[in-house]
């Protein structure tokens, strides 16, 4: 753990460094066991999980949740309509953007993949984020993405 303070100061690169090796580890930790019980990995699951939540998006929407590019993007939702998870139909107010939303087929998976996702989730979290410091950290990480998100830092460019 390289983020320990020193005389009440924060070591800013090892906080980093701590958050971006957690991101990491949970994620593949996650995307190991989506792929072992459901076939899909956690980028999909996040991409079915927002659509559930948000039906008749587009994948601008999506591109601006998750930060990343809209070719990226909808080369996702490329992979997931090949599934038949997700359906595409044409936006009636901008016929060169289309709406999406999840087949029946796409909301079982994602209903199926939420249980595994939080299961595991809880369990990799386990003793570190129940306490209050944990719940302390829970905030101050949501704090500073909407801080993040608000002043739209660390959009890409492309």
């Amino acid at each position: 753990m390289a983020s320990k303070s020193s005389g009440g100061r924060v070591d800013l690169p090892g906080f980093f460094a701590d958050l971006v090796r957690c991101e990491t580890r949970l994620y593949n930790a996650l995307n190991d066991r989506l792929r072992e019980r459901h076939g899909i990995v956690t980028s999909q699951f996040e991409f079915l999980r927002f659509l559930r939540d948000h039906p008749g998006a587009r994948v601008a929407d999506l591109a601006v949740e998750f930060a990343i590019g809209i070719g990226a993007t909808s080369k996702g939702i490329d992979r997931l309509e090949k599934q038949a998870w997700v359906i595409r139909r044409t936006n009636p107010s901008d016929r060169r953007s289309s709406l999406l939303d999840l087949t029946d087929d796409g909301r079982q998976l994602v209903e199926a993949a939420e249980v595994t996702f939080t299961e595991m989730l809880a369990e990799l979290t386990a003793g570190t984020i129940g306490g209050p410091s944990g719940l302390a950290a829970v905030q101050i990480l949501s704090e500073l993405r909407s801080v993040l998100e608000r002043d739209q830092i660390g959009l890409p460019t492309g």
